[in-house]
């Protein structure tokens, strides 16, 4: 199956700043998020995101949280996103079936995540380049385990290239020349 951006919506789990400085790579994850992001917005794909407890653990890193918009951030005590019932009503209003997932932390709230939406019979697209963890290796068997569950693990480029799946596609010059520099 390959992504669609007619059927696409972006998940950004978890970004916040106060977390970000334990994260491995917290700066490529930063940028990777920030990409797909923008390239949701070149695409007309809308974007959701979650904070876990932005009471006490604060809110997304601030130029993602920008690029989300506040308004299109939930705050969350459940691991899983989508378990967390205003997440879950503003997701459905976009009736997507297609979740491309980044964020963090690849052992928590990323698996849960991914694992409760494909239980929900979506499709899930873990962004591999665009998700992270404390230690790199809860993100490698994070993965692992995720795509034995039936999530489709892909880059960040590959989404760019499923959505538009043609280079005459009038989004295609922003594209390369705005995300393959």
């Amino acid at each position: 199956m390959m992504m669609d951006s007619e059927h696409s919506i972006v998940a950004v789990v978890d970004v916040q700043g106060k977390l970000l400085t334990g994260v491995h790579k917290s700066e490529e994850l930063v940028k990777n998020c920030s990409w797909l992001v923008k390239l949701a917005d070149l695409m007309k794909v809308p974007v959701i995101g979650s904070e876990q407890y932005p009471d006490g653990l604060g809110h997304t890193e601030d130029s993602l949280r920008t690029l989300i918009g506040p308004d299109n951030i939930y705050g969350k005590h459940a691991f899983a996103c989508i378990d967390d019932p205003e997440f879950e009503k503003a997701f459905k209003a976009h009736d997507r079936k297609q979740v491309v997932l980044c964020g963090m932390e690849s052992q928590a709230c990323i698996i849960q995540s991914a694992l409760r939406l494909l239980e929900k019979g979506l499709e899930v697209f873990v962004v591999t380049d665009a998700i992270s963890a404390r230690n790199p290796e809860d993100t490698t068997i994070s993965m692992r385990r995720m795509e034995q569950a039936g999530a489709q693990l892909v880059m960040r480029e590959m989404v760019g290239f499923e959505w538009l799946r043609r280079s005459d596609a009038p989004e295609f010059k922003a594209f390369s020349k705005e995300f393959l520099r």
